[in-house]
């Protein structure tokens, strides 16, 4: 199965507008209330996917000054393929001046025998803002993983702020102290544009990380979801004044919708 599902977002009179909204099963955008001068859309997975074969892609343009959130309602599964083809999903985002995206897709799960490949590309302009979560989950309950492959390439005004790649799914770099050491979830959120950060901070199973163009990089390591995205919390809290500080933690730690 191939899917593209697009979004397309526009500031009009200081509310954001949705210029375009195309679902194509399994990728469904269904649009909510917006909050203010926020649009709010849930994506739905309308078919089980990926399953080995498929190619999805989604394409998110947000229009100067438009402001979208965009959440997951259900954890992603991952599946082999019948003869052991792998698949992939691909996320090509661009916000303009001023505009500001969080994309918070649930957790991926990577059931025995998968093999998928995610990649998340970012352009941004100089002042946009980008939050994105990822949060893989390694095979189901008493199941060993399959294989995953995720990339993210994010770049702002033209200047590089993250490269990364990670492969997970092989036994013995999963159990690596230097890796996973073991744990189940790893859960990572990009912040590009909030407050700016200039120190590293770690506690147990979590990490901030100051990027050098700007933005900051929380990495969260957990046997399960639920402490993952405690961690998040915990390593994002950091990131704050004060006074923010609790609230911040309640956003993090309840699932997004």
């Amino acid at each position: 199965m191939k899917a593209h599902a697009l979004l397309v977002a526009e500031c009009d009179g200081g509310r954001t507008v949705l210029r375009e909204l195309r679902s194509m099963a399994p990728l469904t955008l269904l649009p909510k209330r917006g909050r203010g001068a926020e649009a709010v859309v849930h994506l739905v997975n309308s078919a089980t996917s990926p399953l080995g074969g498929d190619e999805l892609k989604l394409t998110l343009r947000i229009g100067a000054g438009a402001r979208v959130r965009l959440s997951g309602v259900a954890a992603t599964i991952a599946l082999p393929g019948l003869h052991g083809e792998s698949s992939s999903s691909t996320v090509d985002i661009e916000v303009e001046e001023g505009g500001e995206l969080d994309y918070l897709p649930e957790p991926t799960v990577i059931t025995a025998r998968a093999r998928h490949f995610a990649e998340l590309r970012a352009s941004l302009a100089h002042d946009a803002r980008l939050r994105t979560r990822e949060v893989l989950v390694l095979g189901r309950t008493g199941e060993l993983p399959g294989r995953m492959t995720s990339s993210q390439h994010i770049a702002r005004a033209g200047i590089p702020l993250l490269r990364q790649t990670l492969e997970i799914g092989d036994p013995s770099l999963d159990a690596s102290v230097a890796h996973l050491a073991g744990r189940r979830v790893l859960a990572t959120e990009l912040s590009v544009g909030g407050l700016e950060v200039t120190e590293a901070a770690s506690g147990d199973w979590w990490s901030l990380t100051p990027l050098a163009a700007g933005g900051t990089l929380a990495t969260a390591l957990a046997f399960d979801a639920v402490a993952a995205y405690a961690g998040l919390a915990l390593a994002n809290k950091t990131a704050l004044p004060e006074h923010r500080r609790s609230g911040r933690i309640a956003a993090i730690t309840r699932p997004a919708r």
